[in-house]
């Protein structure tokens, strides 16, 4: 980093995402399920619903957070997104105190305000530190992912500190919560006071709305391959951490299969390592192909043959293939392909990405875990045939260009 100033901003920064880690995947670990059902009355599997409400503040919020962010500036989509961020993690205490008194409905709103807030921080944050870190925005960025990943791989051991026994004898793990929206205020406050790139700088350069972008934008069978790759690997990803555990524990027979999320972690974590080596020698758009075939093989294999191994090493494999960065792969190869209209498709793919978070966890709520398995290989599996069709058009397309 080459202006020392902004590196408390970047700390904070990352922050606000190693937080997010445990926001975005607490609802999707077995020992969170059972003790917000028990609370609510409901079946575990449920629980899926309110992380779907996630995908849908944040789909909600998409058309309107970045532009805000472009004219208000990075330190107000921040902060805005801070405190929306407190708003769902206390929101969940209150929710499980609640119990069936409406608390099932209380913690659906706090996920719909959480992925607003999601959106909020994204336009503010992948931003402002690739501003800050000029020289090595691709580093930057892939930081936040780093972030994630270390406080995911962490997470069981945050639960283990975190659990506790109510007056009423329920297990509670709303201390883990009161931390995490705490934090998330603090870090609001604090994000006031650092200087941000974008505030020390005037650029008066307007941009074209999606909207109207859309309107002038020619859309080719490979450009709509792309968007649904967006869908279809978020799918892959999501379905296993929000849904996996309890395949572990009702289907292998798992008592605790709370250690999947740290082999998780940790598969994401040497994938980021790794596939930034790999892409220097392998064309990205390979990887759009190969990861998700990777995972369809590894899904297929845990359905098929259900045990305690198989699970963590089907964690760690779909860690590495579907989370560790091919989302931001295919965001990237719509670049390459896609020179002309690349700002449209990439904001089209986090949209289809945000539309299968919803769609798709809402439907695992009212699935089986095997059942939910099942619609997870049969998802990659279309992943894997968009893959293979936008690899054999790939040398037209860049002839093209």
């Amino acid at each position: 980093m080459k202006d020392k100033k902004y590196l408390p901003s970047v700390l904070i920064m990352y922050l606000n995402y190693f937080i997010h880690g445990v926001g975005c995947s607490v609802l999707g670990q077995a020992v969170i399920k059972e003790s917000l059902a028990t609370s609510w009355g409901c079946d575990p599997m449920s629980i899926t619903k309110i992380s779907a409400a996630l995908g849908l503040g944040r789909l909600v919020a998409l058309p309107f957070a970045g532009p805000l962010s472009d004219k208000l500036g990075r330190k107000i989509s921040m902060f805005i997104g801070g405190l929306s961020y407190a708003v769902y993690m206390i929101g969940l205490v209150f929710a499980f105190n609640a119990g069936v008194n409406g608390g099932y409905t209380i913690a659906y709103v706090c996920a719909i305000v959480g992925g607003i807030a999601n959106s909020f921080l994204d336009t503010g944050i992948y931003p402002a530190v690739a501003e800050a870190i000029s020289e090595a925005p691709g580093v930057a960025t892939m930081g936040i992912k780093f972030f994630i990943s270390v406080s995911q791989m962490f997470l069981p051991f945050f639960l283990g500190v975190a659990v506790s026994t109510t007056a009423t004898g329920a297990t509670s793990y709303n201390h883990l919560f009161w931390v995490c929206g705490i934090a998330y205020v603090v870090l609001a406050a604090l994000i006031l006071f650092c200087p941000m790139p974008d505030t020390d700088s005037t650029n008066g350069e307007k941009k074209q709305g999606l909207i109207a972008s859309m309107k002038e934008t020619h859309f080719s069978i490979e450009s709509i391959a792309m968007i649904l790759i967006g869908f279809t690997c978020t799918g892959t990803f999501q379905l296993w951490l929000n849904c996996a555990q309890n395949f572990a524990k009702d289907v292998a027979g798992w008592a605790d299969p709370s250690a999947m999320q740290t082999y998780y972690s940790m598969g994401t974590l040497i994938a980021l390592i790794v596939t930034s080596f790999l892409t220097r020698k392998i064309k990205d758009v390979r990887f759009i192909l190969a990861y998700p075939a990777i995972c369809l093989a590894m899904l297929i294999v845990v359905l098929v043959a259900p045990s305690q191994t198989m699970c963590t090493i089907g964690a760690f494999v779909i860690g590495w293939a579907g989370a560790g960065g091919l989302l931001q792969i295919a965001t990237s190869v719509c670049n390459m392909i896609f020179p002309k209209i690349k700002g449209t498709v990439t904001a089209l793919v986090m949209i289809a990405s945000s539309l299968c978070n919803y769609t798709i966890l809402t439907a695992a709520g009212n699935m089986t875990p095997s059942g939910v398995m099942t619609m997870n290989i049969v998802l990659t599996a279309v992943g894997v045939l968009l893959g293979l069709y936008v690899n054999l058009r790939y040398k037209n397309l860049v002839a093209q260009d």
